[in-house]
């Protein structure tokens, strides 16, 4: 009987070739369930536009010239953009954590930077497929401006990576699915709510408008707001500054916490 021969073929590979694959694993999944993971928050969006833009429009208008269905667009697709974000990365950690698989990424040598970064893209790629989703299908519903796209584009970026950065925090320190639902709902969805998606903060009494200096999303939005009207609650290098540091922080506190193994290597 022949005996048989496996031969090894060998060959250079290269030093990204582990990030490539979790990037591309991370976007195919979400990618492969996007009338879910896409589709389905463009639609949600979009009632609240019709919704909110049907009650109100006639009786308000912003910054003295705005119409309100104009104003809350960039704020709901910026609110999308930032929940999409969390939940990419925060939704496929918990999973691959409860069902065991999680165990197939940590095994390759990949360095926790590569680990932070393909998990914290591909949340940003989702964020944006959503926020440019809403956009599109808001387009007919309102005359909107683009007053400074590179503000637009920078809030938009730099949103999706402390969201996605903070999903993967949660998805770390989560160990049952109610325990990211808390996360979620009592923290995430607050802050986001809260944020001046549907108002400017100039409408609030004077303690509230200072309460809201302290959430990071209302300078996120606002500053993405900017970038379509050119008018905003704050300077948008304000907001700008804020969110930097915000992301910063995040980034280290993430790259610790995977460099350590916590809750990931026993």
């Amino acid at each position: 009987m022949p005996e048989s021969r496996i031969e090894v073929q060998t060959g250079s590979v290269s030093p990204f070739t582990g990030f490539r694959t979790l990037l591309y694993k991370e976007v195919l999944r979400f990618w492969k369930v996007s009338f879910q993971t896409v589709m389905a928050p463009v639609l949600n969006a979009v009632l609240f536009l019709l919704i909110f833009s049907h009650v109100l429009d006639r009786h308000i208008t912003v910054y003295g010239e705005i119409s309100y269905t104009a104003f809350l667009v960039p704020g709901l697709v910026m609110m999308s953009l930032l929940q999409n974000a969390f939940a990419n990365s925060s939704s496929s950690l918990i999973q691959s954590k409860i069902t065991g698989n999680i165990i197939f990424v940590l095994l390759p040598p990949l360095s926790y930077r590569e680990f932070y970064a393909a998990y914290v893209i591909a949340a940003v790629l989702r964020g944006l497929f959503v926020g440019l989703g809403v956009l599109l299908v808001s387009i007919p519903f309102v005359d909107l401006q683009l007053a400074h796209p590179g503000w637009v584009l920078a809030f938009a970026l730099m949103g999706g990576a402390i969201l996605g950065s903070l999903g993967v925090i949660a998805g770390i320190w989560a160990e049952k699915f109610d325990q990211l639902a808390a996360f979620q709902n009592f923290l995430i969805m607050p802050l986001t709510m809260l944020s001046g998606v549907f108002y400017s903060i100039h409408s609030l009494p004077e303690l509230w408008q200072d309460v809201s200096h302290v959430n990071p999303f209302f300078f996120m939005i606002d500053g993405f707001r900017y970038g379509f009207f050119g008018q905003s609650d704050v300077s948008p290098w304000l907001s700008f500054g804020v969110v930097g540091v915000c992301f910063v922080l995040l980034a280290v506190l993430t790259l610790a916490m995977l460099a350590r193994g916590y809750k990931l290597r026993g």
